[in-house]
């Protein structure tokens, strides 16, 4: 009798005491990003001995002597592109199941990483001077009519000075630019991606420049110019 009582009691507790929750994975957990060797239309930032950043969408793209600390968006995910955390990579050595190891970090730091680096090399080309060559070679794709109210798309990073010289270059010239931040907005990536591919371009480097249907990586004013055309 004693027993059947316990037995009633425990049920009763059962019904009136909440049911903890199940754990769930913490946001970074959830949409953390995954690089493997065959991963492909990421946007994979690193540094070269110089400090200056790179673009590349692919592993094999990144120097393997570069590959230490890559930082890694997923243009799929907005995780670690609006705040100031981001992942950043090992790219030298798998792990057994196949990922490369990944990190969280600030941009800051990252940042800070880089230039310990280029100061240790000594100024690049690129960093020391105070004008783009007019002259420096650009991949580039032809488009169709140019239309001279379509405004030029810039798709860049916020860090990347040759983005910037071009759209300064682009405004001192009376044409309207349109700046897409490849880092800070997933969906300004994927497009850049589709119209490289559309254009039988392989992206590795930015400023991308969608110069009313031509498409141009690198900035080169010579290249721009052409580009406009009677535009202008």
């Amino acid at each position: 009798m004693r027993l059947k009582r316990w037995v009633i009691a425990f049920a009763l507790m059962a019904l009136v005491l909440p049911i903890a929750p199940a754990c769930k994975p913490r946001a970074s957990e959830e949409m953390a990003v995954i690089v493997r060797a065959d991963s492909q239309g990421m946007l994979l930032t690193w540094f070269d001995d110089f400090g200056d950043f790179h673009v590349a969408q692919s592993v094999p793209d990144v120097p393997p002597s570069r590959r230490e600390h890559v930082r890694v968006i997923d243009p799929s995910k907005a995780d670690g592109t609006k705040d100031d955390r981001i992942f950043v990579a090992d790219l030298r050595q798998a792990q057994p199941d196949g990922r490369f190891p990944i990190r969280i970090t600030t941009r800051a730091e990252f940042e800070k990483l880089a230039r310990a680096n280029g100061q240790q090399a000594g100024p690049s080309v690129s960093s020391s001077a105070t004008a783009p060559n007019p002259d420096v070679p650009v991949q580039e794709a032809p488009g169709g009519p140019a239309n001279p109210q379509t405004p030029v798309i810039i798709y860049g990073a916020e860090w990347c000075q040759p983005c910037h010289q071009a759209a300064a270059y682009l405004k001192r010239k009376g044409v309207k630019v349109l700046e897409k931040d490849i880092e800070a907005d997933p969906s300004a990536g994927r497009e850049m991606r589709d119209k490289l591919a559309r254009a039988g371009l392989r992206g590795g480097s930015i400023p991308v420049i969608d110069v009313r249907g031509r498409m141009l990586i690198g900035f080169s004013q010579t290249a721009v110019d052409r580009a406009l055309g009677e535009a202008l």
